[in-house]
């Protein structure tokens, strides 16, 4: 009976072992996955690195690879990535910041339960399809309204990176508004001041580092899109900056662009080859830089949130004063500069003479007045935004509910896509997710269950999260040519099923780990005690007391993972999809997809618009519907929530 008993508790401990260092393997894959992409970029940039020096190729100043002979310099293309972002944020910092205190602030809370989930719809929505929107109607409207030869400028890509970047400014916006202590209000309140005196003067300050880290990852959000950039800004063949760099209708044309449109063109190991895996190297250390401070400035501010509302505020306010003055002092600075270079001295002067009379203006107005205006200019904010997402909903609602048919959802394309359905493509795009969420989906659930479960916060814990906080913020671009130099190149899969499905996993890898982080976070303490009470294992109490009143939130982050993943193009652009009206029967064979089929006809095929916005319609009620359900369970579980 001893032989027996000591045998027994030898094999529970034997498993409890096995699934720890199971947990840990998922847990170090994505460090294991970032330094992979690293490795591979470095190795394939280096052969234009060692010919051209990394110096000269930074700061060459025309990217001209097909000219005789070939230039590779990545300084024009730098500089209109940097442009276009700067034009992003121009436009989503006002409108995501005075819709992130609308939300946090004046919002009833029925509003906000309508406002909230609107914006975190706009999220949702894939690149492809705000390409296809600027590319349709936006391009074609800068081009008549301001009499330009053509609309696709850096002006059209940075109104709709702008607009893609106000659902993340908001968010996270709005939650460091929201963590604010509420004494901190009702004290201002108290001693007399109005509402606003206390959101401009107590609540923004005290949650500027949240404010800093949004429009950061804002930016990271910008300089890592590709299709939509791709498709509007005009891509020049020559890497130019525009000539005056005030010309906001300059085509232009960015690191992501430049890497989507040449890397189907150039010869494997060529000095072309190695100078867009050098391009890639750059786009990645700057986003990766990017990340690296959002991600540090909201440690911060969790870590003094978590010491309790009786420490002091996130920053001091005598800091956030001056953080603010030296921000408005730069922003200022920088706005004069571009007026200076475009309209010339004495217009300026009279633009800064009629500022200054409507800054006196308003010094003489009376408190409740200033409050009226800066209540009004907030509202006017989501009212934008909600405007924005109804415009782009309603054209491609509009326009693709005609081509909706039986046949168009069940036959494939035929006459290049201009008539016949996209059966193939549908089919494709489950495939290449349900491959994708197969292979991500236990790696993130068990990286999150070693993180959470097995390990006290330290050094193991902190580097695993900067892996996946790094993985999350890495563009997609980048995850395509790391699958194309790993998968479809050195591991031999070519353009397959299988190389889209890994590449796609990788990518949703680190959103899966969030979320399932925060469901494990959410199970109170007492059960696992209460199990361990009872004789249970450390394995035991996991699988049958944790991980059931967490699946809610596990679930949730699979769908998200999964709307993620069915709306990309650029990851599975040079792995695994050709425009093509056939079904794979093999893991190694490739296949279509809705975003890319969607870019093809809207790029490449002439006379394709019905199909085009059906194609649109169809993505867009796919992934919008996949949000909408992580969204109800994500409240619905709340709601459930007792503890």
């Amino acid at each position: 009976m001893v032989k027996i008993f000591h045998l027994s508790w030898k094999g529970s401990l034997l498993k409890e072992k096995g699934m720890k260092t199971l947990f840990f393997l998922s847990a170090i894959s994505a460090i294991i996955v970032i330094f992979s992409i690293i490795f591979f970029l470095f190795r394939d940039a280096y052969p234009i690195f060692q010919k051209e020096g990394v110096v000269d190729f930074l700061i060459g100043m025309r990217w001209y690879p097909t000219g005789q002979p070939p230039l590779y310099g990545a300084f024009p293309l730098i500089v209109d990535t940097l442009l276009v972002t700067l034009g992003a944020m121009l436009i989503a910092i006002p409108l995501s910041i005075g819709s992130a205190i609308f939300i946090a602030e004046l919002a009833t809370p029925r509003m906000k339960a309508i406002i909230k989930p609107a914006i975190e719809l706009l999220a949702g929505i894939p690149s492809v399809v705000f390409g296809f929107f600027g590319l349709i109607v936006l391009v074609t409207w800068l081009q008549i309204t301001f009499d330009v030869p053509t609309g696709e400028s850096w002006l059209a890509g940075s109104i709709l990176l702008g607009i893609m970047a106000i659902p993340t400014i908001t968010s996270v916006a709005e939650d460091a508004i929201s963590s604010v202590p509420r004494e901190y209000k009702e004290g201002s309140l108290a001693v007399g001041a109005t509402r606003w005196q206390t959101i401009s003067k107590i609540v923004v300050p005290s949650a500027i580092s949240g404010i800093t880290a949004a429009i950061i990852l804002g930016i990271g959000r910008a300089i890592g899109e590709t299709m939509a950039v791709m498709m509007v800004c005009g891509n020049p063949t020559y890497g130019l900056i525009p000539n005056p760099i005030t010309n906001v209708f300059a085509p232009i044309k960015t690191l992501t662009a430049t890497l989507g449109i040449e890397m189907g063109e150039v010869a494997t190991g060529s000095d072309h080859y190695s100078a867009l895996f050098g391009l890639a190297l750059i786009l990645l250390i700057i986003t990766l830089i990017v990340n690296i401070l959002a991600t540090l400035i909201l440690g911060r501010l969790k870590e003094k949130q978590r010491s309790g509302s009786k420490r002091l505020p996130i920053i001091s306010f005598e800091l956030a004063k001056k953080i603010k003055q030296s921000l408005y002092l730069f922003i200022g600075i920088v706005i004069i500069i571009i007026l200076l270079m475009a309209v010339g001295i004495i217009p300026v002067i009279c633009i800064l003479i009629i500022i200054a009379l409507m800054y006196y203006s308003l010094k003489k107005i009376s408190i409740k007045i200033k409050q009226k205006i800066a209540f009004s200019i907030i509202s006017l904010s989501i009212i934008i935004v909600i405007i924005f997402l109804g415009i782009i909903l309603a054209y491609i609602v509009t326009n693709g509910v005609g081509a909706l048919s039986w046949e168009f959802l069940t036959t494939g394309p035929s006459n290049l896509g201009r008539s016949g359905g996209i059966f193939p493509s549908i089919i494709g795009t489950l495939y290449l997710v349900a491959g994708a969420i197969a292979i991500s989906l236990p790696l993130g659930v068990g990286a999150a269950i070693f993180l959470h479960e097995y390990t006290k916060e330290g050094i193991v814990t902190k580097i695993i999260r900067a892996g996946a906080d790094l993985l999350n913020g890495t563009p997609s671009i980048v995850f395509g040519l790391f699958g194309f130099a790993f998968f479809v190149l050195y591991l031999k899969f070519g353009f397959s099923l299988l190389a889209g499905q890994i590449t796609l996993a990788f990518m949703i890898l680190p959103t899966i780990i969030r979320t399932t982080e925060e469901a494990l976070k959410s199970v109170p303490q007492s059960l696992r005690e209460g199990s361990y009470a009872l004789g249970a294992t450390k394995w035991q109490t996991i699988r049958k007391v944790v991980l059931p009143p967490a699946a809610p939130g596990i679930l949730t982050g699979a769908i998200l993972g999964i709307g993620r993943a069915a709306g990309e193009t650029a990851p599975i652009l040079f792995t695994a999809v050709v425009f093509s009206n056939f079904i794979p029967s093999s893991l190694l064979q490739p296949v279509n997809a809705l975003p890319y089929h969607l870019f093809t006809l809207a790029t490449s095929i002439p006379g394709s618009k019905e199909n085009q916005a059906g194609t649109a319609l169809v993505l867009l009620l796919l992934v919008i519907g996949i949000y909408l359900i992580a969204i109800l369970l994500r409240n619905r579980f709340r709601k459930n929530m007792k503890w």
